[in-house]
């Protein structure tokens, strides 16, 4: 009877599980085969000529993509370690103090609910180098200001603190959570054995939050890798490259120069690399999980 009742639910779910993968593959799917082709509009109508894998040839000797990879890698290894160190301290602190930090929580989720463009806006206007608030500070104690999106050197950067600011709170969230849920009996263990508060958060806190950390880590890490909107709304890619992310360069590819082909050859390019990554990193955690 268990037997029967356990195949009933299975079966009750085959239909939503088939509808999720339709809707999840279908578009992938497709984006792989127009990927080798050439796309053209004429009257209207779609036109594709098939190119093979040209497409993908193509994608070694553009300049473009290649400066969008390194600058993602950076925004990537940056953002995530940031947001990920600054919400576990968060964290920590929001659960020590209890429920008097109810307030501060609340008023730590605020970046999460702002809109995109509304947080471009801000953030260009306090970038700004005549009138931002950046350079009033540097001004009122003596200094120049400086072209924080419109020079090469902190234009980058710039955007990755609208990255850490917009998102560190989801990090808060997630370890937040985690560090609630940790079993108190073992950190009252530590103290009564007389470990000091760096020992405990050393060799019990941090082991016991590994998987909480790797996970937030690995999430963030991934959703950064297809940062688009705060380098569209504060440099546009520029000055230069400097802030070129490959999100950008799939759109003025795809969309701006209207090259469908090869822009549906770079989205699959990067959905291959970050899904061989993720599994790549998947499977280290499992074996680091076994072999403890």
């Amino acid at each position: 009877m268990a037997h029967h009742n356990s195949l009933g639910k299975v079966l009750s779910l085959t239909p939503a599980v088939l509808i999720f993968a339709v809707l999840a593959l279908l578009p992938v799917i497709n984006l792989f085969i127009v990927s080798f082709h050439e796309v053209s509009w004429l009257g209207g109508a779609k036109q594709m000529e098939w190119v093979g894998v040209d497409n993908y040839i193509a994608i070694g000797d553009d300049p473009l993509f290649k400066a969008g990879v390194f600058n993602t890698i950076i925004v990537v290894l940056v953002a995530t370690t940031a947001q990920v160190v600054i919400g576990l301290g968060l964290a920590l602190a929001c659960s020590s103090v209890g429920d008097k930090s109810r307030p501060f929580r609340a008023l730590l989720i605020l970046p999460l609910l702002i809109p995109g463009i509304v947080i471009g806006a801000i953030w260009r206007l306090m970038y700004n180098s005549e009138f931002g608030i950046f350079n009033l500070i540097l001004e009122s104690i003596g200094l120049s200001g400086h072209d924080w999106l419109g020079s090469s050197s902190t234009a980058l950067a710039a955007v990755i603190v609208v990255d850490v600011w917009h998102w560190m709170p989801f990090a808060f969230l997630l370890l937040l959570a985690a560090v609630e849920s940790l079993p108190r009996d073992v950190s009252e263990a530590a103290k009564i054995d007389g470990a000091t508060a760096w020992q405990e958060f050393r060799k019990v806190t941090l082991p016991l939050l590994y998987p909480a950390i790797f996970m937030t880590f690995l999430f963030r890490a991934v959703m950064a890798s297809k940062i688009f909107d705060e380098v569209f709304l504060l440099t546009a890619g520029g000055p230069g490259t400097s802030t070129e992310v490959v999100s950008f360069t799939i759109f003025q590819r795809y969309f701006l120069q209207d090259n469908a082909g090869y822009g549906s050859a770079l989205s699959v390019s990067i959905i291959f690399v970050v899904s061989v990554i993720i599994v790549i990193a998947l499977n280290a955690n499992k074996s680091k999980g076994m072999s403890q």
